[in-house]
């Protein structure tokens, strides 16, 4: 099973597929996570290869397009047929000129982090990194290339084409005899043509066993050509850089000496003379001048070498000398020349941040200043909406006390929910309830009703308490007081068969019917109006439906 995956695996990525092989892209079986929907191809469904993206928005893998197109006329999007096959338009055709490489998407995809899911390789990385390792992989199944028809593992093709293959067959020219690469290697026939045929043999499964083998994919260090014997991946190249600066330092000593030998071999064969001079060690450090010395390694009169007659220089030496800062100078005009072109580039380039850099600076102070007039405005009209809301709410408090307003005495009063404001009575959260305010005529007296459903003074907790409370009006000051109106209350019974009804007359030195000082006066009536027996007795219809009507008349005569 898992060479068949591996197999699969290597004919989709390794290979490219048949004319008329069905494509696919990645598989999703890689992904260290579950790949989002819009990662998938709209073809193959497994993760996009090379996505393009056509009219209609969807995404295939240019494989895949290409495939649509080559095996269908007039071939229309798959997605957009699921999607709605009603509403298919122009944009729906397929065609690879009508699709173009959805960069986002690419480079979203080659950062997903994937692993090889060939068996017994732990490879893991991200998807720009996958197409190279499947061509590296130890464990992958490639066939054996001399068609004998072996599948094996990458790392033992070697070992295959030595002792395994069977078409990996030499012929002795001198027997006859056909032997494998194992036996041709012992045969002892000493035939010149088998001689090279054996170099032959052995040079390819050298280069065989080479290339199947990781090395052969590795670089050399940069300071191989004065001794470093280093070679690795990019990666291990970096921190064997890093790590080894010391020891660079040191075969670049050795090598300078060897060229300082050379070069007073040199001279001493020019002038043909044994007297040595001991030469400065600042013209033999010259040449090394410009290479990084580690902290802690000391080179101090490592380069004094007697190569050059005489205490003074001689007329060579000061060739060699000058010929050796001439090329120092030459070489520093020329970075030089390097550095400025750069700090010239730089300079343009921060020249054009620091214009992009002021014009943005003023878009944003123009864009402050318009929305400190947009907050202006904002707070305008949020002050004049809470004037509206304020008068609105006026006029509707005025609509709702014109239509329920009396101006002739006359007052019915229609109470709801009447056995849940019973028991609010009781309890205590809502003693006594207030009826909207009427008035003995238009300019009249402004009055208003005040009832105890379970009863209040004398009559607590036995009857229902009626009251009548005289309000403070606009008109008031053109009123004759105190209130002398006669008021009758009413109980309707809303079968017509017996209204409750009781009357008074006001009490001329109470309190009660005295010009209001405050909003309304303190109420007075019929603290026995009903007792509650009767209020809620089946006989009566005094509540029907959980409503009861109060009914006040107010004789202005």
């Amino acid at each position: 099973m898992a060479e068949n995956t591996s197999r699969g695996l290597q004919d989709v990525l390794g290979s490219s597929p048949d004319e008329n092989e069905f494509p696919v892209g990645y598989p999703t079986t890689i992904c260290e996570d579950v790949p989002g929907q819009k990662y998938l191809c709209s073809n193959c469904n497994n993760v996009l290869k090379k996505a393009l993206q056509t009219l209609c928005g969807h995404r295939y893998c240019s494989a895949c397009l290409a495939w649509i197109v080559r095996n269908n006329k007039n071939a229309i999007c798959q997605k957009c047929k699921e999607e709605d096959p009603n509403i298919l338009s122009e944009e729906s055709l397929l065609a690879e000129e009508r699709a173009f490489g959805d960069a986002a998407i690419n480079k979203e995809i080659s950062e997903l982090k994937v692993h090889c899911v060939t068996l017994g390789c732990s490879w893991s990385g991200i998807m720009k990194d996958f197409e190279e390792h499947q061509s590296l992989c130890e464990y992958a199944l490639i066939p054996c290339h001399t068609g004998c028809g072996h599948v094996v593992m990458r790392k033992k093709l070697a070992d295959h084409l030595e002792n395994g293959c069977v078409n990996n067959v030499m012929v002795c020219q001198q027997c006859q005899r056909s032997l494998s690469s194992t036996e041709y290697q012992e045969h002892s026939c000493e035939d010149n043509f088998c001689k090279e045929q054996k170099h032959v043999q052995t040079e390819t499964a050298s280069k065989e066993k080479s290339l199947s083998t990781p090395s052969a994919n590795k670089d050399g260090c940069r300071f191989s050509e004065v001794g470093c014997l280093f070679r690795g991946g990019k990666e291990k190249m970096k921190e064997h850089e890093k790590s080894a600066v010391g020891a660079h330092m040191l075969l670049l000593l050795q090598h300078m000496r060897q060229l300082k030998g050379t070069l007073c071999s040199a001279a001493k064969a020019a002038h043909g003379a044994t007297p040595q001079s001991e030469l400065n060690g600042n013209r033999a450090g010259k040449s090394i001048s410009s290479l990084q010395i580690p902290a802690g390694l000391d080179i101090s009169g490592d380069l004094e070498v007697d190569c050059l007659p005489g205490s003074s220089v001689s007329e060579d030496e000061s060739v060699l000398q000058q010929l050796m800062r001439e090329k120092v100078i030459s070489e520093l005009e020329n970075k030089l020349h390097v550095f400025e072109n750069i700090v010239a580039v730089l300079n343009k380039e921060v020249e054009s941040s620091h214009m992009e850099i002021m014009a943005f600076r003023r878009q944003s102070e123009l864009d402050q200043n318009i929305i400190r007039g947009l907050e202006l405005k904002i707070a305008e009209l949020h002050r004049c909406l809470t004037q509206k809301d304020a008068g609105l709410s006026s006029l509707h408090k005025s609509l709702v006390f014109s239509e329920q307003a009396s101006y002739d005495g006359i007052f019915l009063w229609k109470i709801t929910d009447v056995g849940r404001k019973l028991q609010d009575s009781v309890t205590g959260r809502t003693v006594g309830l207030y009826s909207p305010a009427f008035y003995t005529a238009k300019y009249g007296y402004k009055v208003c009703l005040r009832v105890y459903l379970n009863g209040d003074g004398t009559g607590k907790g036995t009857h229902m308490s009626l009251f009548f409370v005289v309000m403070k009006g606009d008109y008031d000051a053109l009123l004759p007081w105190p209130f002398r109106h006669k008021v009758t209350f009413m109980l309707l019974d809303q079968n017509n068969r017996e209204h409750v009804i009781d009357a008074f007359r006001p009490d001329l030195a109470s309190a009660s019917f005295q010009r209001p000082v405050h909003d309304m006066n303190v109420a007075s009536g019929c603290p026995t109006f009903l007792p509650l027996a009767k209020l809620q007795s089946p006989k009566h219809a005094y509540v029907k439906e959980d409503t009861l009507f109060l009914k006040c008349i107010i004789e202005t005569n």
